[in-house]
């Protein structure tokens, strides 16, 4: 099993098909859009393929470190991921192949109208894990 990390894109990724943006829908579309996603990942609990998933806020900020005393904090002027990433599954699939399939899925979630978003979704695998070399 791998782990694969898919990424849902606000803005970055290539225009969806139905571009309508969230905060455009009425609450019956949003409904809907999370009732797809609930039931994907729900499906997924009982494959045994679902790992978790979360929405995010588009609130953020970057935070670094800079020795003592308070970190320095900013909300900008570079692109942020609370622009950027809307929100995230993570899935563990047998290979990369059921990877691309749940993602082109999980692309399908209704949008505006009830139709399809199409969107695009950024599908990264979890680094595996590294061999220690004993001398």
């Amino acid at each position: 099993m791998a782990k694969y990390l898919m990424l849902k894109h606000y803005r970055g990724a290539p225009e969806s098909i139905n571009p309508i943006p969230m905060d455009q829908w009425t609450p019956e579309e949003v409904d809907a859009h999370v009732k797809y996603m609930n039931d994907f990942a729900e499906r997924l609990v009982g494959t045994g393929e679902y790992v978790d998933s979360q929405a995010l806020s588009p609130q953020g900020t970057f935070v670094r470190s800079d020795g003592e005393g308070r970190p320095p904090v900013t909300d900008g002027p570079f692109a942020e991921t609370k622009d950027l990433i809307a929100g995230w599954m993570i899935i563990d699939v047998d290979t990369y192949e059921r990877a691309l399939e749940l993602a082109g899925e999980l692309s399908a979630a209704p949008g505006a109208g009830g139709k399809p978003i199409h969107e695009w979704l950024e599908l990264r695998p979890f680094l595996g894990a590294h061999l220690t070399v004993n001398e």
